[in-house]
């Protein structure tokens, strides 16, 4: 019996409870109903043993509740608001990359290269994102093609720079979703969503009509326009920016976009807006918030603490990953034009950017490569 109930309790979100009646010439019975009602409540009180950053005192850990797209996907709204973000797409205006007359409902492309549908390089259950949100089962990866932004270290340049992966209709794309479902993912993460908004919001009501419940995590690199996030509203449960710089001269060097700071800053303020701090459920799974990533590059850790300090503005209950995996790539591999990037960064360079963050008020870092 306690076997089969381990699994219901890890495998849902129930808090057990047990009720005893007596079983004629059953004298035994109080040694097992003993031993049943002590593990129930230390089941019951996990939630007090995840670890500080992740439940706080409490305040963080919540009762699962239902995706906010399912409740949208009940009143109708879900479909208006596809509507409303297929109209994004001519003159395209998804994201905050100005590519003027381009009609994607007529597949032409812009500078994601990506036309009326997405294109979808890979989709697994995927074991090496944070531990709010990979678990015990993987967080379910949808990884799009195409980016609007031209990182010159880019780690995935094979996929962000081309249109990778077959092209999905609304219902194919639905299908992944439920297929990462079926799998026992945690969530559905969507790794660089941030151009193609309307194909997701046109797979969503199809997929919560064939039985989606998993949460939504928009995985993004934070250049995102405004009109898309809104459409976003009430759909998203947990929104993880990568914030990469704020300098204008920094970012138009290496991003290829002069704006993304005050673009970068005016999305993730509109995120939180949203859906607040990060909140898990006992077993310290996320269900909804926001988780902010940022990688520390080499050289450039007054940068890096610039973030970290807006971060602490923004709120000093931020659930942060300060990354320390930095390695040069893409255009500063097959081109001379950054030396200053061939470096890979240190550890002090990465402790000086955690110190900075803590002396700003931060306190919720992901632990997953060192202690904080």
């Amino acid at each position: 019996m306690l076997d089969t109930l381990r699994y219901v309790a890890h495998e849902t979100d129930v808090r057990l409870e047990v009720t005893t009646l007596p079983i004629p010439g059953r004298n035994d019975i109080d040694t097992e109903v003993a031993e049943l009602a002590s593990w129930i409540a230390n089941m019951n009180a996990e939630a007090t043993r995840l670890p500080a950053e992740i439940a706080g005192d409490g305040r963080f850990v919540v009762d699962p509740e239902p995706p906010g797209y399912l409740r949208l996907h009940e009143a109708g709204e879900l479909r208006i608001r596809a509507e409303a973000a297929r109209d994004l797409l001519a003159p395209c205006r998804v994201c905050q990359r100005p590519c003027r007359g381009v009609d994607r409902l007529a597949d032409e492309v812009g500078a994601c290269r990506i036309g009326r549908y997405a294109h979808v390089a890979s989709a697994f259950p995927h074991l090496g994102e944070e531990e709010v949100l990979r678990g015990w089962r993987g967080s379910g990866a949808v990884f799009f093609s195409g980016c609007n932004l031209r990182c010159v270290f880019c780690q995935n340049a094979d996929i962000s720079q081309r249109a990778a992966g077959p092209e999905l209709s609304p219902g194919e794309l639905a299908a992944v979703m439920l297929a990462l479902q079926a799998e026992g993912c945690h969530n559905i993460n969507l790794v660089t969503p941030e151009h193609v908004v309307p194909q997701v919001l046109e797979a969503l009501p199809i997929a919560a009509e064939a039985g989606l419940t998993l949460p939504l995590v928009y995985n993004t690199s934070a250049y995102d326009a405004l009109d898309s996030l809104a459409l976003l509203d009430g759909v998203v449960d947990v929104y993880m920016p990568d914030i990469k710089l704020f300098d204008p001269w920094l970012t138009r060097s290496y991003l290829g976009v002069h704006d993304y700071g005050e673009v970068a800053r005016q999305a993730v303020a509109a995120m939180h807006a949203q859906v607040g701090d990060l909140i898990v459920d006992r077993h310290g799974i996320a269900r909804g918030g926001l988780v902010v990533r940022h990688l520390v590059m080499p050289g450039l850790g007054a940068a890096s603490q610039a973030i970290v300090r807006w971060l602490a503005e923004l709120s000093t209950d931020t659930f942060v990953n300060v990354m320390d995996q930095y390695r040069p790539d893409w255009k500063v591999l097959t081109t001379e034009r950054y030396p200053e990037l061939r470096d890979r960064v240190t550890r002090a360079e990465v402790d000086a950017v955690l110190t900075a963050a803590r002396d700003a008020g931060l306190w919720r870092f992901d632990r997953r490569r060192r202690p904080v």
